[in-house]
């Protein structure tokens, strides 16, 4: 496997210790070798997939006998410590070769049954990402199975003409249903930042499996080279049929091209009518000219403020979708929490300070289980970030290359964060690491949503 959505093989090889197979190892390890900030988990769909049905995962339907598996070892998963089950049916989930993930042919009769170990263990919440086959209908089915929460991903702006508005009406209708159901939305433009090596915004388009599929560098470079392809490329896009990059040219800038810096902040359809050319043919000839390591910015999704703030604002919503480190090198909203402090709190006064507070702590703990987090209360762990009210925020997004592996990702700094606290141990102070990354770690994993 070459990669995970944007995760190199090469850093999860060098980074990744693997000497555990099942769930409640993976959670041993965990244990033993502690972490820096406390963390939960949920068990994964894909995997457990990979595991039961091996090579057939990505080509066929689950058998009795295999669903019947993957519901005891969900089971097994969550009594020793998952938070929950997570699948996804999302058409941008592709994996290697161009395939989707294996949780993309699971049918609805198989999700159903493996949520149903929820209700088996006696606990847990379902975590969704929306697709084919996997929308408010099923939504339902699954929370009446779990007896339990669920939440899905993810309520953006910019998805089309009335459909957040919708997706909100659905979820109220569940809601009065007594389905506890919650849609995660984002407080940030969904910017993506990409090179056509990685072309992960396109992978849903079908005309890309080809370039999925190619074994390397090369091979890529030949198919965006092909007129034939370049020209479907191009009336794909013109009709508005590029996935969540569909007539995204305007919202689009050239971030990085070596062979020439002074086009680095340019737009690309502002460029393209400049040169006479179609936005597709530019962006092509800058990767084919740079051997694909030509990189482009798009504000994919969330980019119209006025549409986002009734998703943010609504009482039944919860903050998400950071991607944590899914696409390392292609988007960073780790920043989310102080993109909400500065800029829904203290410029566009959307949120009083103490609603953004909830939403960033007990709320999301509410849902999520953690029965022993998310406020400051005596006898509570001691986890805890001051900051200004009237300077935190982030700064602009930079590129490193710490990844094992020496693999990039981007980062965000955060800036009017005084201390960071953690079980009662400062790890940060003026934005600055003062824990002792050989000593004692004060993380703590929350087995079912407790270190107790």
């Amino acid at each position: 496997r070459d990669r995970v959505e944007d995760i190199p093989g090469t850093a999860l090889a060098e980074g990744l210790t693997w000497d555990w197979e099942t769930f409640p190892e993976y959670l041993d390890l965990l244990d033993r070798q502690g972490t820096v900030i406390n963390t939960a988990v949920m068990i994964g769909h894909t995997p457990l997939r990979l595991y039961v049905l091996g090579g057939d995962a990505t080509e066929r339907s689950a058998t009795t006998d295999e669903i019947a598996q993957m519901r005891a070892l969900v089971r097994e998963a969550v009594e020793a410590g998952a938070l929950g089950f997570a699948t996804s049916k999302s058409n941008t989930h592709v994996g290697y070769g161009g395939k989707p993930v294996p949780s993309r042919l699971a049918e609805t009769a198989e999700i159903l049954e493996i949520a149903r170990a929820l209700r088996d263990a006696g606990r847990g919440i379902v975590q969704a990402t929306v697709g084919a086959g996997l929308l408010f209908e099923e939504f339902g089915a699954i929370t009446e199975a779990t007896g339990g929460k669920m939440s899905w991903t993810a309520l953006l702006a910019g998805t089309g003409p009335g459909i957040p508005e919708w997706m909100l009406a659905e979820t109220a209708k569940l809601r009065k249903q007594g389905f506890e159901v919650y849609p995660q939305v984002s407080c940030r433009p969904l910017m993506f930042e990409y090179s056509m090596a990685e072309p992960f915004p396109f992978e849903s388009m079908r005309l890309f499996a080809s370039v999925s599929g190619a074994s390397d560098r090369e091979g890529k470079m030949r198919v965006y080279a092909d007129p034939a392809w370049r020209r479907e490329f191009a009336e794909q896009m013109a009709a508005g049929k590029g996935g969540v990059l569909g007539l995204a040219w305007a919202r689009t800038e050239i971030s990085w091209f070596p062979e020439d810096p002074a086009l680095e902040g340019r737009n690309v359809a502002e460029l393209a009518a400049e040169l006479g050319v179609e936005p597709t043919e530019l962006v092509i000839d800058l990767a084919l000219q740079s051997g694909l390591a030509a990189r482009f910015r798009v504000a994919a999704l969330n980019y119209d403020e006025a549409e986002v703030e009734p998703l943010l604002t609504d009482p039944h919503t919860i903050i998400g979708l950071s991607d944590a480190g899914a696409h390392a090198s292609q988007l960073c909203d780790a920043c989310f929490s102080t993109h909400l402090l500065s800029r829904w709190v203290r410029e566009r006064k959307a949120l009083t300070l103490e609603q953004a507070v909830r939403k960033l702590t007990s709320e999301p703990a509410e849902v999520f289980g953690l029965t022993d987090r998310g406020v400051l209360a005596v006898g509570r762990p001691a986890d805890v970030v001051v900051f200004d009210p009237a300077t935190v925020g982030a700064t602009p997004l930079r590129r490193v290359a710490d990844q094992p592996a020496g693999q990039e990702r981007l980062v965000s700094d955060a800036v009017g964060i005084d201390a960071v606290i953690v079980n009662g141990v400062l790890i940060r102070r003026d934005g600055t690491d003062v824990l002792d990354p050989s000593g004692p770690l004060p993380g703590r994993l929350l087995r079912g949503g407790s270190a107790s």
